[in-house]
């Protein structure tokens, strides 16, 4: 497995991880049983894959708890990035954010506990909340690092301006935040900023919800959960598939899936990013391993980029009444 590190200071990461959110059910119904879940966590620690990508709000406790029964005897393997800050309901509707610093402490005690370990590899408010001054939730986790109980700081989904002020409390190791042909938005200014401060990225979202990955068609169901995303409309996906067509015929001709393709596409953009990319089922996994066979040309970058320019997929990231939580 090729391994990079993470941020200037960070921990060696394989080069690909794992996102953990669909083996429980954050959105929509549960995508695998616990059993096949445990499985592909397995089988990708077996595989090299030591990052894995889970958050206390995915599946309101769930997800952290199949992570650390799928460590058990594996623990020396696993490096583990954990989300945290939205609060849910019972019945799963979203509720807000909690990262003031005595709820911070108090949810990195409960994970600690879901996922069976001693410490926190990688501990990150899911989002920023304007009402709390992001050097009070950093502050606190500094706290719990000083204190042994997280090992590094990380930040998801929020802005240059946020960036600075949690590095100056304490380093920044890694920023979580969606990129990938189809979503270019940190280029102009998220991307050099965390590089001026080598701060590593952790890119989600590198198949675009599946749009990416020829398997999406203009028949999406309407019960479909990503029909909420205004970019898997009615009126914007015909538009987005015909972009996405010139993905899947260059992947026809390299003998290789879109899937690999776009993920070959974030490994290629540079030392400092990690692709997560989500599975919940181990044929998966054996299917994006192969994108780091997938080599691309320099004139095959420019095709790609000039097929996919910032803007090149329309649609809003989130649905309106959830894109506060974006970064922009």
């Amino acid at each position: 497995m090729e391994m990079r590190t993470l941020g200037r200071i960070g921990p060696r990461v394989s080069a690909m991880g794992l996102g953990c959110m669909r083996m429980s059910s954050f959105v929509g119904t549960q995508s695998s049983t616990d059993e096949e879940s445990i499985a592909t966590i397995r089988a990708a620690l077996e595989a090299g894959i030591n990052f894995l990508d889970t958050g206390d709000f995915y599946g309101m406790g769930h997800n952290e708890l199949l992570v650390g029964q799928a460590i058990k005897g594996f623990k020396d393997r696993a490096l583990i990035s954990v989300k945290f800050g939205l609060l849910r309901s019972p019945s799963g509707q979203m509720l807000g954010i909690d990262v003031r610093p005595n709820a911070v402490k108090n949810f990195a005690a409960y994970s600690l506990q879901r996922l069976g370990v001693d410490v926190i590899d990688i501990y990150q408010p899911g989002r920023i909340d304007p009402n709390v001054p992001v050097e009070e939730t950093v502050g606190a986790i500094a706290d719990l690092i000083k204190e042994g109980k997280v090992r590094y700081l990380g930040l998801s989904e929020t802005g240059v301006e946020n960036i600075r002020k949690a590095h100056k409390v304490h380093p920044v190791t890694a920023l979580e935040i969606e990129y990938s042909l189809g979503t270019r938005f940190i280029e102009k200014e998220i991307l050099p900023a965390v590089r001026e401060l080598g701060i590593g990225l952790v890119a989600y979202g590198v198949v675009g919800q599946g749009l990416l990955t020829g398997s999406v068609g203009n028949d999406l169901p309407p019960t479909d959960l990503r029909r909420q995303f205004p970019k898997f409309s009615q009126e914007n996906l015909p538009k987005n598939l015909e972009k996405a067509s010139f993905l899947e015929s260059m992947a026809r001709r390299k003998n290789c899936t879109a899937a690999q393709l776009a993920i070959a596409w974030v490994l290629s953009k540079g030392e400092d990013i990690v692709p997560i990319v989500g599975m919940s089922r181990s044929a998966r996994l054996t299917e994006n391993l192969k994108a780091f066979d997938v080599t691309l040309t320099g004139d095959e970058l420019d095709d790609l980029d000039r097929a996919f320019p910032l803007g090149a997929i329309t649609g809003d990231r989130y649905p309106a009444q959830i894109k506060h939580l974006s970064a922009q």
